[in-house]
């Protein structure tokens, strides 16, 4: 072979390890950087939460029939971000087993892993909060992705109602 050829084809080898290495780098910055990330993006979204988020239930009782009733909801809304494998038992009552395991976002910006107990007459829950870096090592990418989705949603929708409206005060004026 022509040593111009293999001059540049091992040039071009090292620029490939060297890229390499520097995206494994920019990696596991951008690893070590994710509580930095969530807590940012959940600061951002949390004056959106109150608008888009849910009343989460708390407790309740359960008919025969399996509906709920006497129900009582969290004073904050709530967005969900991502649903966890179930500890076996809750954290404050080791009785107690862990139906659902989700994490939300709470109206203040505060993470939080929201663990429901169903029983034959009874549901409950267990809020305790996550710092971002816990909710992420738990959680994982999920939660990047579900807080940029809520917010791409909502403003989908106020597009859509902004169109809505335009289109009304139009037809009015007409």
């Amino acid at each position: 072979m022509d040593p111009i050829i293999e001059e540049g084809y091992a040039r071009l080898l090292e620029t490939l390890e060297d890229l390499q290495a520097k995206k494994e780098e920019s990696a596991s910055e951008l690893r070590g950087n994710m509580g930095t990330l969530l807590a940012r993006m959940a600061a951002d979204t949390a004056p959106v939460v109150k608008q888009i988020g849910l009343e989460m239930l708390r407790r309740a009782k359960r008919e025969a029939s399996g509906e709920l009733y006497d129900q009582v909801f969290y004073e904050k809304k709530m967005i969900v971000l991502g649903k966890g494998d179930p500890l076996p038992y809750r954290p404050d009552d080791p009785t107690k087993p862990v139906d659902a395991q989700i994490c939300v976002l709470d109206e203040d910006g505060a993470f939080h892993e929201l663990m429901y107990t169903n029983t034959d007459i009874r549901t409950d829950s267990y809020l305790a909060a996550l710092a971002p870096e816990e909710a992420f090592d738990i959680y994982g990418y999920e939660l990047v992705f579900m807080l940029y989705r809520a917010l791409y949603e909502y403003a989908e929708m106020d597009e859509e109602l902004t169109a809505a409206l335009a289109r009304t005060l139009e037809y009015i004026g007409s």
